[in-house]
C-alpha cells in the first residue's frame, strides 16, 4: 500500500532524509521511530506530498504520489503533529468540509460522522466552535476526520499528542480495527510502549538514515525493555 523507493530530501546541503526505502503492506501497522531531528516528520511530509523529494519516489497503492498527487491522496489520511484547524468553524462544519474534499455524499457523511465521532467521544462537541476545544479534543476531532472517509493508508505524526489515557486507548483500539479491515497505518511516535502495543513492524531512523527494521515479534515478552535497549543502542 505504501512504498518508499530510495527517498531523499536535502535542505540546501543538509541531508534530512537519505536513501530511505521501505514498504508497508495492507493491514500492517508500521512504527517509524527515531530521535528529534532524525528525519521522521520530513519523511511523513513527503508521503503526504507536502514536501517534494530531492530524489526517489513515494508510491501509494501503486500510484506515484508526486506525479499524480490528487489520485494518490484519495487513498490517504494524514494527521500532522500540529494540525491546522479552522478556529471559527464548528466541529461538525469542519468534518463536513473534510468529507467534501473526499467526495463523500451527504448521507454517507452524516452516517460516518456520527459513527466515528461517537468512537472518539467528540459528538457532544460537534456543535461548538473549534476555538473552544481543548488540545485533547482537537486531537480527537482530527482523528475523527482522518478515519471518517475509510482511507486505505493512514499516516500519523505523533498520534498521542494531548490525548488522555482513555483517548489513547480508544486510538489504539481503532487503529487495530482499521488494520484488521486491511488499512495500512504508518505512524511516528516517541512512546515505545505504544509501538509495542499496536505495531506489527518498526523502523528506526537516525541521522537521516534507516538503521533498523524488524518485526515486533522480535520484541515479544519483555518487549518494551528490549525495544528501548535497541533504540538507545542504534541512536547513541
Amino acid at each position: 500500500m505504501l512504498e518508499l523507493n530510495s527517498l531523499s530530501k536535502k535542505f540546501g546541503t543538509f541531508p534530512a532524509v537519505e536513501n530511505l526505502s521501505l514498504k508497508v503492506e495492507a493491514g500492517e501497522i508500521y512504527g517509524f521511530l527515531g530521535p528529534n531531528g532524525a528525519g521522521k516528520t520530513t519523511t511523513i511530509k513527503m508521503i503526504a506530498t507536502l514536501l517534494r523529494p530531492t530524489s526517489g519516489r513515494v508510491m501509494i497503492n501503486g500510484i506515484d504520489a508526486h506525479q499524480f498527487p490528487q489520485e494518490a491522496k484519495k487513498y490517504l489520511s494524514y494527521v500532522p503533529d500540529h494540525p491546522f484547524l479552522y478556529e471559527k468553524l464548528s466541529g461538525r462544519e469542519f468534518l463536513t468540509f473534510v468529507a467534501g474534499l473526499y467526495g463523500m455524499g451527504k448521507e454517507n457523511t452524516i452516517k460516518k460522522m456520527t459513527e466515528v465521532s461517537e468512537v472518539f467521544e467528540v459528538m457532544p462537541w460537534l456543535g461548538k466552535r473549534i476555538e473552544d476545544y481543548s488540545q485533547g479534543m482537537r486531537q480527537r476531532l482530527i482523528l475523527t476526520a482522518a478515519f471518517m472517509h475509510e482511507p486505505k493508508l493512514i499516516v500519523i505524526d505523533e498520534p498521542m499528542v494531548g490525548l488522555d489515557p482513555r483517548g489513547a486507548e480508544t486510538f489504539k483500539e481503532q487503529v487495530k480495527l482499521e488494520a484488521q479491515k486491511g488499512t495500512a497505518v504508518f505512524l511516528t511516535t516517541h512512546q515505545l510502549p505504544l509501538a509495542k502495543d499496536i505495531c506489527t513492524r518498526v523502523g528506526i531512523i537516525h541521522e537521516s538514515r534507516l538503521v533498523f527494521e524488524g518485526s515486533m515479534q522480535e520484541f515479544s515478552g519483555d518487549g518494551v525493555e528490549r525495544l528501548e535497549k535497541k533504540y538507545i543502542e542504534l541512536t547513541a
